[in-house]
């Protein structure tokens, strides 16, 4: 019993329990797949079926983390797929932490997405959080749950993973030169440009891609299409 309760798992060589970030990675990328099969399906289609089972089994997945993560049912897919890598072990108490964070975002939207569907852009925002909490972890090995924990806790975090809570010097491979610099900034203002012209410029197919236009729209932009509105409501009266 004692052993059941016991989290994360004693390696030889670490002073505290750990836990396999490969695995972990994995089973992000798994759990990113599902959202944006979810989001996709709810953009496109205009459905929040797959989004339900989803989030159902998200919130049920991260609550077993929390409680004993071996039995976890996205991490033991993400270990079928790591198994012959060699483990790459972190701490065990700032990945609860972070897999805590996210069980407390779970557990609302499956009430506002599964027990009473209320969908409206703020929730639409959230699902895109955890989405891109997702992504960093299963992409760059970047929990930024954990980093939250080395902000509020007192005793920090040993073990994070890439040794991030061990290092203090870059090696000249991990610098950026100015070139480099504007490069990557560039990059992303033209990905930033791609979202917005994308969105704004989808069909309105779907009660989903019409919220997101019109949080996307300037005030002026509002106002030109409330004038143009009026102006149509006003000549059908005359007509």
């Amino acid at each position: 019993m004692n052993d059941f309760f016991a989290y994360g798992e004693k390696v030889p060589g670490y002073d505290v329990r750990v836990l396999n970030e490969r695995e972990a990675r994995a089973a992000a990328a798994i759990l990113f797949v599902g959202a944006f099969l979810g989001l996709a399906n709810g953009v496109m289609l205009g459905t929040a079926v797959f989004s339900e089972y989803f989030v159902t089994f998200f919130a049920i997945d991260f609550t077993i983390r929390i409680i004993q993560p071996r039995y976890s049912p996205s991490l033991l897919l993400g270990r079928f797929f790591v198994q012959n890598q060699t483990p790459e072990y972190v701490g065990a108490t700032q990945k609860r932490f972070a897999w805590a964070i996210g069980m407390v975002i779970a557990w609302p939207m499956f009430y506002y997405l599964v027990i009473d569907f209320q969908p409206n852009p703020i929730k639409v925002l959230v699902c895109l959080i955890c989405m891109a909490l997702l992504f960093f972890e299963a992409a760059f090995s970047v929990c930024l749950g954990c980093k939250i924990f080395n902000l509020i806790k007192k005793e920090k975090a040993t073990h994070c993973p890439g040794g991030v809570c061990e290092m203090r010097i870059k090696e000249p491979i991990q610098k950026f030169s100015p070139i480099q610099a504007g490069i990557v900034i560039l990059t992303t203002l033209i990905m930033f440009y791609g979202i917005y012209a994308y969105f704004t410029k989808l069909p309105d197919r779907t009660a989903l891609t019409k919220k997101i236009k019109v949080l996307m729209m300037s005030d002026a932009q509002l106002k030109r299409i409330e004038d143009a509105k009026a102006d149509a409501e006003f000549d059908k009266e005359d007509f």
